[in-house]
C-alpha cells in the first residue's frame, strides 16, 4: 500500500468513526443541556461552591460567572506553580519564575496549553495533576457552556435569559469530559501510553547510553488534551512521544478525540433550536473547509518537487516514521482546525507551503470544527455575518433562525472576528520591529517571520502549537504571548454572550416565501465562502509575507 493510499484511507476510517459517534454524542450533549434533574454529585459541588444551579442568568451575569471562575482559576495556577519546590511529589524541580508562571496559567485556563518549557523537565506530579489536568477539564466545559448559552440565545425569546453557567460548567465536565476522559485512557493504556507516578529513573538507548525519565499520570492528561481540544503535552515532544502516542492506531484515535466533542457538538445545536437540518448545515460547512484543508496539506507533504523528499516519498523531515506523512498532515489539519494544539510532527519542518495551512487553519478562527464550545459558537457567528451579507445583496432584513439580525446583532459579531486578527497583526508587528523579541528568532527571512506570526496567532486564537525554532521563554514572549491568550479568549466571549441575550430577548419571526433558507446547501456555500474572504483579506498581506513567500522560492 502506498503512502497516498493509506493516508486517504485513514481519513475514511477517521470519518466513519465520527459519523458513527454524531448521533448519540449529539443527542446526549442536548439532553444534558436542557435536562432539569441534577445528579447527587452535582449537587455536592454546587454547594460547595455555594451556587443555585437552578437561577437563570441574563448575559451579563452570565459573563460575570465565566470571568470569576476563570480569574480564579489563572490565580489557583500561578501560585501552584510558584509554590512548586515545597510541593510534595515534585521531582525536585524548581518553583517556576514568575513571567512563566503567568503565561502557563493564563495557557491552560484559556484553554490554549502554549508550553514555553520542557514538560518533564520542569512540572512535578502536583503541578501537572492538581492544576494543569484540573485545566484542562474545566476550561473545555466553560467553551461548551458559552456555546451553549448562544445556542439558547437562538433557542429562546422574550427572555434574555441564557441558563445558568455554573450548571453548565459542572454538567459538561461530570457528565461528558469526565466519562468521556476516563474510556480514552482506558484506550489509550491499552496500547502503550503510560500512567504512573514514578520518578526519574534511567532508561537504556539503542546505542549503549542511557538518559533520564520520568514517569507520570500521562494516559489521563492525554485523553483529556485531545477530548477537551487542549493540546499542550506531558513531554516536549508532545503526541510525538511514544509514551504519549506510541502507535498508529493512537494517532489516529487522538485525531478522532480532538474532532469527536466539537462535531457532535453541531447536532446538540440543532436539536436545542428545533431543527436538526440546521446543526447537519454547519456540519456541512465545516466539513467543507476541514476536508479541503486536509487535501491540500497531503498535496504539499506528498507531492512537493524537491528531489530529496521525492526520494523520500513525501516531506519526511520533523515527521515520526510510525505515522508517516499522511496521518501527520492529517493530524496537523486537524490540531489547528479546532484549537487543540497538540502535535505528533513538527509544523515548521513542513514545506513552506503546508506550514501556511497550518497557520491559515487557526487565522479562520478555528471553526471546521473548531475547539470545544468555540468552535460553534465561532461558526454561528460567522453565519450571522453571511445572513447579513446575504440580506444586503437582495435589500431585505437579514434573519437566522427566526431572529432578526439589526444594528445590534452585527455590531457584536463585527466586534467577534476583529478582536484575534488585532491582536496577531499588532504584536506580530511589535515583535519583529524591537531587537529583544528578534533575538530569539533561530531563522531569518520569510521562515522567522513565519515562526513570530505562528506564536502570537496560536496564543490569540487559543490554539497552542508553535512553529519551533523560536526561544519563546522569554519575559517578552512569556508576557505578550499570555496577555493575548487571555484578550484573546475572554473578548470574544463577552461579544458572544451579548449576542445571545440580545438574541433572546427577540419575538421570533415567521418564515415567509423571502426568508433565506440557512438549512439549504446554497447557505453552506455562502458560509464557506464568507469565512474565506473575511479571512483573506485580513490575513493575507502577512501570509504573503510569511509562508507564501517560502513556498514559491523553495
Amino acid at each position: 500500500m502506498g503512502p497516498v493510499l493509506a493516508g486517504i484511507l485513514q481519513m475514511l476510517a477517521l470519518v466513519a468513526a465520527l459519523a458513527l459517534a454524531y448521533i448519540p454524542l449529539g443527542g446526549y450533549m442536548a439532553r444534558v443541556y436542557s435536562s432539569g434533574r441534577h445528579w447527587r454529585v452535582e449537587r455536592w459541588i454546587y454547594r460547595g461552591i455555594g451556587a443555585d444551579p437552578d437561577t437563570e442568568m441574563r448575559w451579563p451575569a452570565y459573563l460575570r460567572a465565566v470571568l470569576a471562575f476563570s480569574a480564579a482559576g489563572v490565580l489557583f495556577l500561578y501560585l501552584l506553580q510558584r509554590l512548586q519546590g515545597v510541593l510534595p511529589l515534585s521531582l525536585g524541580f524548581k518553583s517556576i519564575d514568575p513571567d512563566q508562571a503567568f503565561n502557563t496559567a493564563a495557557s491552560f485556563v484559556t484553554n490554549t496549553n502554549w508550553q514555553s518549557y520542557y514538560g518533564e523537565q520542569a512540572m512535578g506530579h502536583v503541578v501537572q495533576t492538581a492544576g494543569l489536568a484540573v485545566q484542562n477539564f474545566v476550561s473545555a466545559a466553560v467553551g461548551i457552556a458559552v456555546a451553549v448559552a448562544l445556542v439558547r440565545g437562538f433557542a429562546r425569546s422574550r427572555t434574555g435569559e441564557l441558563g445558568n453557567f455554573w450548571s453548565d460548567l459542572v454538567r459538561g465536565t461530570v457528565r461528558i469530559l469526565v466519562p468521556g476522559a476516563a474510556v480514552a485512557a482506558i484506550v489509550l493504556v491499552a496500547c502503550g501510553a503510560i500512567q504512573n507516578f514514578s520518578g526519574i529513573h534511567e532508561v537504556g538507548q539503542f546505542l549503549g547510553d542511557s538518559q533520564q525519565w520520568n514517569g507520570g499520570a500521562v494516559a489521563s492528561q492525554e485523553a483529556i488534551k485531545e477530548l477537551g481540544t487542549n493540546g499542550g503535552g506531558y513531554f516536549n515532544a508532545n503526541s510525538a512521544h511514544p509514551f504519549e502516542n506510541p502507535t498508529p492506531f493512537t494517532n489516529l484515535f487522538e485525531i478522532f478525540l480532538l474532532l469527536v466533542v466539537p462535531v457532535a457538538l453541531t447536532r446538540t445545536f440543532g436539536i436545542m433550536v428545533g431543527s436538526v437540518r440546521q446543526g447537519y448545515a454547519i456540519l456541512a460547512t465545516m466539513a467543507t473547509v476541514w476536508a479541503a484543508f486536509v487535501a491540500l496539506m497531503m498535496w504539499t507533504e506528498f507531492a512537493h518537487h524537491g528531489p530529496a523528499l521525492q526520494l523520500a516519498g513525501g516531506a519526511m523531515e520533523g515527521k515520526e516514521l510510525r505515522f508517516g506523512v499522511g496521518s501527520s498532515s492529517l493530524f496537523a489539519v486537524s490540531t489547528t482546525l479546532t484549537s487543540t494544539g497538540a502535535v505528533d510532527s513538527f509544523h515548521s519542518s513542513f514545506t513552506g507551503l503546508g506550514g501556511g495551512i497550518t497557520l491559515l487553519g487557526m487565522m479562520l478562527g478555528e471553526i471546521a470544527p473548531g475547539g470545544t464550545g468555540s468552535g460553534l459558537y465561532g461558526m454561528l457567528v460567522m453565519a450571522v455575518i453571511a445572513v447579513f451579507v446575504a440580506g444586503l445583496m437582495v435589500g431585505r432584513t437579514p434573519e437566522y433562525l427566526g431572529r432578526k439580525i439589526g444594528t445590534r446583532e452585527i455590531k457584536f459579531a463585527a466586534c467577534y472576528i476583529l478582536i484575534t486578527p488585532a491582536l496577531v497583526l499588532v504584536l506580530t508587528a511589535a515583535a519583529m520591529a524591537l531587537p529583544t523579541p528578534g533575538d530569539s528568532m533561530t531563522n531569518s527571512g520569510a521562515h522567522g517571520f513565519s515562526e513570530i506570526l505562528y506564536a502570537y496567532t496560536s496564543a490569540s486564537n487559543n490554539n497552542g502549537s508553535a512553529f519551533a525554532g523560536l526561544n519563546a521563554d522569554t519575559q517578552w514572549f512569556n508576557s505578550t504571548l499570555g496577555v493575548a491568550m487571555l484578550l484573546g479568549r475572554f473578548l470574544p466571549m463577552v461579544f458572544v454572550l451579548a449576542l445571545a441575550g440580545s438574541l433572546a430577548e427577540q419575538r421570533p419571526v415567521p418564515a415567509t416565501s423571502g426568508t433565506l433558507r440557512t438549512e439549504k446547501p446554497l447557505f453552506t456555500g455562502l458560509l464557506v465562502g464568507a469565512i474565506l474572504i473575511i479571512t483573506g483579506l485580513t490575513y493575507f498581506p502577512a501570509l504573503a509575507l510569511g509562508p507564501l513567500a517560502e513556498g514559491l522560492a523553495s
